[in-house]
């Protein structure tokens, strides 16, 4: 079972489910008025053909009056045009309403994805988050427009028969009736088996999209060790998998209608049998016999329709287990303000005893900081772990003055970029408090708060679009001039001006013809353009040339001039020149200073520096153990 496989289980029928979903249709409900309307008047217009040719045959063509036909004649056409009608405004109306609940679908799952916290993602794997957008919102389109309405035409088409064939001869409507034992364990047989398969080949594809997600995405490292062929005999084996499956679909579908078929031709046989007798008898007219055979081929075909719509039920009901089971995961993060009146004077004791300034009132507008505010940042006793258990961050307490530049280093896995996932709540503490400016960062509406940052990571993210549209990000209140600036600040503009469409060049998916030096500079002039209060840089130069390091440590010193900046390096060569460096060992910070001031110490720092500059001054003091204990994850 591969992680994808679990999608496809679900429940043929759920009516919490089915309650749910019909739940999307409320907002259309004049429409679905329409269109059930529409079907009960066509099924209407069908039962009225048969009954206009008995009347044909009976009253006109059995009795010579010729004349009688034509009225008849113009009565079945206007049927025939009142039907087209009817059918042209039911289409229309249900797949407009359908296309309309997708996007209301898909609207609401994509807004819910931007308010789940960044831990849900690290479970789900993105393939499988773009198939609830995508094919289960697809899966229930087919739902609305060709199951839950048009199902009520079916069954109201199968009691209006029923009742016509019982009202004009309730001997041929026992006939016509008796073959229903065998529709019935012939429509269950193929419920169950299509079923069946319809799970087996949904694991399939399920199993083909994870597969080329995964080998997509890595085709790099598949061609460097050479595993094309092993790749590629593995996707052969489930395409074929996959295939088979389908192929044993096709056989229950090769299987049912036909039979149904063979159903419908023994009952007309036996109508045909015992009605041609009664007819002959003068009990039974001819016209009657004609209709009797007209309305038990319309009868059967209801039948078959509603059989193949158990497959669509079938899938609609294990789309939306899965979509709403999306939907209701709770959103971790959110962007509340607390009601200070409930519980929080229990709390706010506490905090005080702690030493920690008091909360402002909840009025929502003092929790909301001015974006050119001070930007005062204070870390008290901050615990984290993002299982739970194993604290990532242990009593890390710590400021950093408004306008303050402060360093952050450390081995690999000491906590230095879980600092910034806490500071920008994309994960919250497990213990202890952040603030800024005095107010405690959960307090904050999230909007208000990531708008005090500007965050330039190591491994830059660009969309899709053009260079100028991936430093404005979508706000219009960045000029044109307000761009170059920002990137000729950053020495962006000298790659920039070489490309032929300047600022207007295309950007490929997650910038895939940019340089990683030239993705970088456009992260910085992105930063510099939305003018933060505060700014972050995790490993943000740890992964360009040093001809590019100098261009970028060039532009730090007009980026960070008048801001609060925090750090993370790898390279202590970017960050020796900041007001202060924190060394953090172990989740714990254990040093705290200038960059003379911990060498001076001759502790974590200074061991770092020597393991960096050994080529350049050696150091008889650092043996090879401590340099070991430094760089122990």
């Amino acid at each position: 079972m591969s992680i994808h496989d679990e999608e496809v289980l679900g429940k043929a029928y759920d009516a919490a489910l089915m309650r749910r979903l019909l739940g999307y249709l409320w907002p259309y409900r004049l429409q679905v008025v329409v269109a059930l309307a529409s079907i009960i008047c066509a099924s209407v217009l069908q039962l009225a053909q048969p009954y206009l040719m008995k009347v044909a045959i009976d009253r006109h063509i059995a009795t010579g009056d010729l004349d009688g036909l034509d009225r008849i004649a113009l009565a079945f056409l206007a049927i025939l045009l009142g039907s087209f009608a009817l059918e042209y405004l039911q289409t229309w109306v249900l797949q407009m309403t359908g296309q309309r609940i997708m996007f209301d679908m898909r609207m609401q799952i994509y807004g819910h994805l931007q308010r789940i916290d960044l831990q849900f993602y690290d479970r789900n794997p993105v393939g499988r988050l773009m198939t609830r957008v995508t094919t289960d919102v697809d899966v229930l389109n087919d739902l609305f427009t060709a199951g839950v309405v048009s199902i009520f035409g079916d069954i109201f088409t199968l009691v209006g028969i029923m009742i016509v064939l019982v009202v004009m001869d309730w001997r041929l409507a026992l006939l016509a009736f008796s073959v229903l034992p065998l529709i019935v364990l012939v429509t269950q047989w193929f419920r169950t088996r299509v079923r069946d398969s319809y799970r087996t080949v949904r694991i399939w594809i399920a199993r083909i999209n994870a597969f080329l997600q995964e080998h997509i995405t890595g085709m790099a490292t598949v061609q460097l060790f050479r595993r094309e062929r092993r790749s590629y005999a593995r996707f052969d084996e489930i395409n074929r998998q996959h295939r088979d499956a389908n192929v044993a679909s096709i056989f229950y579908y090769a299987v049912f209608y036909p039979a149904i078929e063979v159903i419908g031709a023994l009952a007309a046989a036996l109508l045909i049998w015992f009605g041609g007798g009664w007819t002959m008898q003068g009990t039974l007219t001819l016209g009657s016999l004609v209709a009797f055979l007209l309305y038990s081929q319309r009868f059967f075909r209801p039948i078959s329709d509603m059989s193949e719509k158990f497959n669509v039920l079938q899938a609609a009901m294990a789309s939306s287990e899965r979509i709403f089971k999306l939907l209701d995961t709770p959103v971790g993060i959110t962007s509340g303000i607390r009601d200070q009146r409930s519980g929080a004077s229990g709390s706010s004791s506490g905090r005080q005893a702690a030493g920690t300034s008091r909360l402002p009132s909840a009025d929502p507008r003092s929790l909301t900081p001015d974006p050119r505010g001070t930007g005062h940042i204070v870390f008290d006793h901050v615990w984290f772990a993002y299982n739970g258990t194993d604290y990532v961050l242990k009593d890390v307490s710590f400021e950093v003055r408004p306008g303050e530049r402060v360093g952050v280093v450390g081995a690999t896995g000491a906590g230095k970029s879980t600092l910034i996932n806490l500071l920008l709540r994309f994960y919250d503490v497990t213990r202890g408090r952040i603030r800024i400016d005095g107010i405690d960062v959960r307090e904050l509406p999230l909007d208000a708060l990531r708008r005090l940052f500007s965050l330039v990571l190591q491994d830059v993210y660009l969309f899709s679009g053009t260079i100028a549209e991936n430093i404005r990000l979508g706000n219009a209140s960045i000029t044109d001039e307000a761009v170059r600036r920002a990137a000729a600040t950053v020495h962006a503009d000298r790659f920039i001006e070489h490309t032929p469409l300047r600022y207007d060049g295309p950007v490929a998916e997650r910038g895939a013809t940019l340089s990683v030096g030239q993705k970088q500079l456009l992260s910085f002039a992105r930063a510099l353009a939305f003018d933060p209060r505060i700014l972050v840089l995790d490993e943000a130069t740890s992964s360009v040339d040093t001809e590019t390091e100098i261009l970028i440590r060039d532009a730090l010193h007009v980026l960070m001039a008048g801001r609060t900046t925090i750090a993370i390096a790898h390279r202590l060569s970017t960050i020796q020149d900041m007001d202060k460096i924190l060394v953090l060992h172990r989740g714990e910070l254990r040093e705290s200073g200038s960059h003379q001031e911990l060498l001076a110490e001759r502790g974590l720092y200074f061991k770092l520096y020597q393991l960096q500059y050994k080529d350049q001054e050696s150091s008889p003091e650092v043996r090879p153990f401590e340099a070991e204990e430094v760089t122990e994850d």
